[in-house]
């Protein structure tokens, strides 16, 4: 099932599912998560509907050191959720702080309250993927290891436009296109610590809840990106598009 967030001619903002080229209003998706059921529909499907971010995170986790013969275990960071933006935002580009990178990532959206999951259990809290583009600049890691300010500029988390629920955790493929050209294609198959894991991990330190998302890393996946670029990245048939500006 697909499911993002849209908002009507009317201004209501409201979940949805897709029904082939129309988003249907739906009940919540995570209480019905809760509840091991789908969203029940909530109205008549919507043709002209804007897509926005499918979740509002209270919590963005990236995970770092996960890439193909990265010498350290992975680890967590923290991203400001108010840089959650939907597909299709330009992004401004911050001058003057050093190169721009755009990283490709499949990214998780948690269903339900999720504290201490084991990897066995994982796919229990998840409530589907998405694709995400995590911007950053690099160079300010030598004065913020932290990622404070090179992970801080306005719309450099976008995201979606919509929560894929029957993704395959072990095996949703990850592409990304500069420009039009393809210059990866991969997937959470070549992450050392799958989806799984990255849950396991985050969830044993932090508590996280419905809505909230986990990026999992950039297998091979992160490119220098300048103003003028059309970045377009897919995880398991979820579409981004960030034009860079």
């Amino acid at each position: 099932m697909r499911i993002s967030r849209i908002q009507t001619s009317d201004g209501t903002v409201t979940h949805a599912f897709a029904d082939g080229d129309s988003w249907v209003p739906c009940s919540d998706p995570y209480e019905a998560f809760a509840r091991g059921v789908e969203p029940t529909r909530q109205g008549e499907a919507v043709a002209d509907a804007t897509l926005l971010a499918p979740s509002e995170p209270r919590i963005v986790v990236g995970i770092a050191q996960n890439g193909p013969e990265h010498p350290s275990p992975i680890q967590a960071w923290l991203k400001s959720p108010r840089t959650v933006v939907p597909s299709g935002t330009p992004v401004e580009l911050r001058r003057n702080v050093g190169n721009v990178v755009v990283e490709g990532e499949v990214c998780v959206v948690i269903g339900r309250d999720a504290v201490d999951v084991s990897v066995e259990d994982a796919h229990t809290v998840i409530l589907g993927l998405t694709a995400v583009n995590d911007i950053s600049n690099p160079d300010r890691a030598s004065v913020d290891p932290r990622n404070f300010e090179g992970k801080g500029g306005v719309g450099y988390t976008p995201l979606g436009p919509w929560i894929e629920t029957g993704a395959d955790l072990a095996n949703a493929e990850l592409e990304v296109r500069i420009n039009g050209e393809c210059r990866v294609l991969t997937g959470s198959h070549e992450l050392p610590a799958g989806v799984a894991e990255c849950v396991a991990y985050v969830t044993s330190w932090v508590p996280l809840g419905p809505g909230d998302i986990i990026m999992t890393g950039a297998p091979k996946s992160a490119f220098a990106a300048n103003p003028g670029d059309l970045i377009e990245i897919t995880v398991a048939g979820v579409p981004l598009v960030t034009p860079c500006v």
